[in-house]
């Protein structure tokens, strides 16, 4: 009986401590998250999906200098969707307190002034025209729910959360659900886990593979990242060969319109991939991290703002190397754009934050220290977005829809793909548009002629029985000024297209 007593004592223990840091500790830590974020993003900004489906070769130089900093934040403010939309969530919480409910931020996020694209944008139009979360994020709703736009702006839920996983995860269900589902959800779960495990472990790879557990083991997602683990011990000295083995298993985007038959990939699975591979390969060094990380290409900016915040968030501010934090400074008290907040805002009210939810999670706080409640990380539900829909086919329109557009296909979904918008557009026009499946009224639906209001696909259908189909499209009215484009049809199926190369075969079946 004593045995039995000791060992359910250490198997209680190494689930649910108290760890203890210092207050001064613990916000140089979040001044390392934020201000690491910001580094990475400006570092990569200028290569940001300009190498689609291939390395950034070593001999390309990326500009870094003194000054760069406060000259981007100023000249590019829109580079940082990194932090003005982990900032709107951030205002939400300052505003309403850590209890805020989902629909300030979803109304906050959707009635923001910045511009958006994929599942942020495919959420804010739900959003707007009265689909709330979690529905607005979900698959069926928004082709684009695997894409990485919640994996972006996750971090202030792991910063708010130190040494807490499952707290971080109880914030991503709300938030992330927003926009994301399945994979894109599971993208800012993951990092955010990453970041509250970087307060409490020196050991990057002990980061990496502890936050894996915050994943359903049985998702893509999952799979995804145990394979650069594993992939990173069999090739501990060249990334490359890392990212060759995710490019060839892994950048299948099935989802994404923009990314289906296109090297383009905003996937949050191997957008994942390359955080992983920055980080690991990185191994604690701040500027390998940052350079792997961006050179591993597609999103290229976002990619090593979540990698350079992960590890400023684990070595903290004041270790971030003198070379990285030229002109940062300078740049700390300008407000990001779309925002109140700045850096040094952020450093004070994330400080804030994170000492009410040590709190609020049964931890406690003292005049010098914290003692966080630490609990071993937990899985979230299972999700699976696109489940029984593989992309293929394109059918190419090329064509201004001024009165009827018809075709068929043989499969089981569709999306058509275009634009009514225009860039900067506060037009409040709306073109009508009628949908017809099968000689059936599918939708009616809006289309605005405002970029930051506009719908990012025409119109889409998934879970379509299997078979040959017919959509017919119609316009009812003409906006002054702007044409109804329709760029093309993606045509979904129950099976993966298989071709006669053996992985093809395997697609699947992953």
């Amino acid at each position: 009986m004593k045995k039995i007593a000791i060992l359910f004592l250490f198997a209680f223990v190494g689930q649910a401590q108290n760890i203890s840091m210092s207050k001064a500790i613990l916000k140089d830590k979040i001044k390392g998250g934020w201000a690491g974020q910001t580094i990475g993003v400006t570092f990569g900004g200028p290569v940001e999906f300009r190498y689609n489906g291939t390395m950034i070769n070593s001999y390309h130089p990326i500009p870094w200098y003194d000054g760069y900093l406060k000259n981007t934040m100023i000249n590019n403010p829109g580079l940082y969707d990194d932090l003005y939309m982990d900032l709107t969530f951030v205002e939400v919480f300052e505003k309403e307190g850590l209890n805020a409910p989902i629909e300030s931020h979803a109304k906050a996020y959707a009635n923001a002034g910045y511009a958006l694209w994929h599942a942020n944008q495919a959420g804010r139009y739900n959003i707007l025209n009265g689909m709330m979360p979690p529905a607005s994020g979900y698959w069926e709703n928004n082709p684009h729910a695997d894409c990485i736009d919640y994996q972006i702006e996750c971090d202030f839920a792991g910063l708010m959360s130190p040494g807490m996983p499952n707290a971080a995860s109880k914030i991503s269900d709300k938030i992330g659900h927003i926009m994301n589902y399945g994979d894109g959800y599971y993208g800012g779960v993951y990092l955010g886990a990453c970041y509250t495990l970087a307060f409490i472990h020196n050991d990057i790879n002990k980061v990496v593979s502890e936050a894996l557990k915050t994943i359903p083991a049985n998702s893509q997602y999952y799979k995804c990242i145990a394979d650069v683990i594993k992939w990173h011990k069999q090739y501990p000295n060249d990334w490359t060969k890392t990212w060759l083995e995710v490019q060839s298993k892994w950048a299948n985007d099935i989802g994404c319109p923009d990314g289906v038959f296109a090297p383009f990939n905003i996937d949050a699975t191997v957008n994942s991939a390359y955080v992983v591979i920055g980080l690991l390969y990185g191994n604690g060094d701040f500027g390998k991290t940052i350079e792997i990380s961006t050179r591993c290409g597609q999103d290229a900016d976002c990619n090593p703002s979540s990698a350079a915040g992960i590890l400023g968030a684990m070595i903290g501010y004041n270790k971030i190397p003198a070379y990285w934090k030229l002109g940062l400074k300078e740049a700390e008290d300008i407000d990001f754009k779309y925002t109140s907040t700045s850096l040094n805002d952020v450093y004070e009210i994330g400080f804030k934050h994170a000492l009410q939810n040590i709190k609020n999670n049964g931890g406690s706080v003292s005049e010098n220290a914290v003692s966080i409640p630490y609990s071993a990380p937990k899985a979230v539900a299972f999700e699976q977005s696109f489940d029984h829909s593989f992309p293929t086919e394109k059918i190419n329109i090329g064509k201004n829809l001024t009165d009827e557009y018809d075709f068929d296909f043989e499969g089981n979904g569709f999306v058509v793909r275009g634009e009514t918008a225009k860039w900067a557009s506060l037009d409040p026009g709306t073109f009508d548009l009628e949908v017809f499946v099968d000689g059936k009224l599918f939708e009616k639906v809006k289309l605005p002629v405002a970029f930051t209001t506009r719908r990012h696909e025409i119109t889409w259908k998934y879970k379509l029985a299997t078979g040959k189909h017919h959509v017919k499209l119609k316009v009812l009215n003409k906006v002054d000024g702007y044409d109804c484009k329709l760029f093309d049809a993606i045509v979904y199926a129950e099976k993966p297209f298989l071709a006669t190369n053996e992985r093809y075969f395997r697609l699947g079946n992953q």
